[in-house]
């Protein structure tokens, strides 16, 4: 693929990560509890996956271990997982998601999908329809 200005799947290339890092960034502004990316990330693996050990978690999130001891720290002082003894290794613990974790896991959820409705109201049908096949093809590009 060339890289040249005139390229145009380079260009849309361009485009689209100036687009998505845009509406990441103010997505993630849009916050009900007191949560880092990576305390809410790590909330999200958890709600999804189930329980699992901090060293498990720092895999499936691309982060060092020791900085997902520090997560699960400030989320197990916080009351938002519990801690329990590895069932099959002494030296782990598992951390599972609690109740008063997964609410403030779900209220982050709804301020953000509907600050994302917000801004999709209005639009034309021609253009919603756009975004809904560009959803679907995002997904699938970022699960590859």
């Amino acid at each position: 693929m060339s890289t040249s200005p005139t390229d145009p799947i380079a260009d849309l290339a361009s485009r689209l990560r100036r687009g998505v890092l845009m509406t990441s960034r103010r997505l993630r502004s849009q916050r009900s509890a007191d949560l880092t990316e990576g305390q809410y990330s790590a909330l999200a693996q958890l709600d999804a996956h189930g329980p699992a050990a901090p060293s498990d978690l720092a895999a499936r999130e691309c982060v060092s271990a020791p900085s997902m001891t520090r997560t699960v720290g400030c989320l197990a002082d916080a009351g938002l997982v519990e801690r329990a003894p590895h069932p099959t290794d002494g030296r782990q613990v598992v951390v599972a998601i609690t109740e008063q974790g997964r609410e403030a896991l779900y209220a982050t959820r709804r301020r953000r999908d509907a600050w994302l409705a917000t801004q999709l109201d209005g639009l034309p049908p021609d253009e919603l329809e756009a975004l809904g096949r560009a959803a679907d093809i995002l997904r699938r590009i970022a699960t590859q």
